[in-house]
């Protein structure tokens, strides 16, 4: 009989334990609705876009401007070359400093996106602060382009629910990448080529910086491979949805059906 009894609180035991990793499980699984994602048992966190869910072999490369402008015609001429449109993220402080050249970012039919005022940390700031990081350059870029900026990436890729949710209501799309070059390493051109085409998949944002250090020589090489693996290279603007969809735990921007 006792040994009956202690066989009955063993499996009672075990289901517990079953039952306790079920629950923990769940909490972190999204829900899809045609709402959004419900997260179960815990509080939905607000994420940017890192990569797109598409049937297409598409994807994005994108380049943030904040300290430097060595390379960035040259990088526009290579893009001219393969005929390939781009997003480059421009701060504020290098807006004032270049201004032609944004200009001339535009002209070639670039995506120009808002990477804040002075590059600080976005989740230290209070609401009022963030919404003036944002106002101020989506302002100067107006001012040059004559068009207002609608995609953000907050620096240092630091966001949290509130910089997000302030964001939208600002009328942008928050993004981020997920593919990330590591180009500011300045480790050579292989690295940065290996680590760019490893990586990649359909729906992929990479990440560039227009005064890494060997962004001209790596940036011909990239586009050739991934031209070569069948993708379609375009601008950010051209992959994201702009309505109807949801974005998944892991950042990935995908359609409501």
């Amino acid at each position: 009989m006792l040994r009956r009894v202690k066989r009955e609180d063993n499996i009672i035991y075990r289901l517990l334990i079953v039952l306790f990793i079920l629950i923990i499980s769940i909490s972190y699984t999204s829900i899809k609705t045609n709402n959004g994602i419900i997260e179960v048992f815990s509080n939905k966190r607000e994420l940017p876009i890192y990569s797109v869910e598409t049937e297409e072999k598409k994807v994005a490369i994108s380049f943030d401007a904040a300290w430097g402008d060595n390379y960035t015609l040259g990088i526009l001429d290579i893009l001219d070359r393969y005929n390939i449109k781009s997003t480059f993220f421009l701060v504020g402080f290098w807006v004032d400093k270049y201004p032609e050249h944004v200009k001339e970012i535009y002209k070639r039919g670039h995506d120009v996106g808002n990477h804040s005022t002075n590059h600080p940390y976005m989740t230290k700031l209070s609401d009022e602060e963030i919404v003036k990081e944002l106002n101020i350059t989506a302002e100067k870029i107006e001012k040059l382009i004559n068009e207002r900026p609608t995609l953000f990436r907050p620096p240092f890729g630091d966001y949290n629910d509130r910089v997000i949710n302030l964001c939208r209501e600002n009328g942008y799309y928050v993004i981020q990448w997920d593919v990330d070059s590591l180009d500011w390493k300045e480790l050579g051109v292989q690295p940065v080529v290996d680590r760019v085409t490893r990586n990649v998949q359909k729906g992929s944002i990479i990440l560039f910086h227009n005064n890494a250090k060997y962004v001209l020589d790596y940036l011909p090489i990239v586009i050739e491979r991934l031209q070569a693996e069948g993708y379609e290279i375009v601008p950010i603007s051209k992959l994201i949805y702009k309505d109807n969809f949801y974005i998944d735990n892991t950042g990935r921007q995908k359609i409501n059906e």
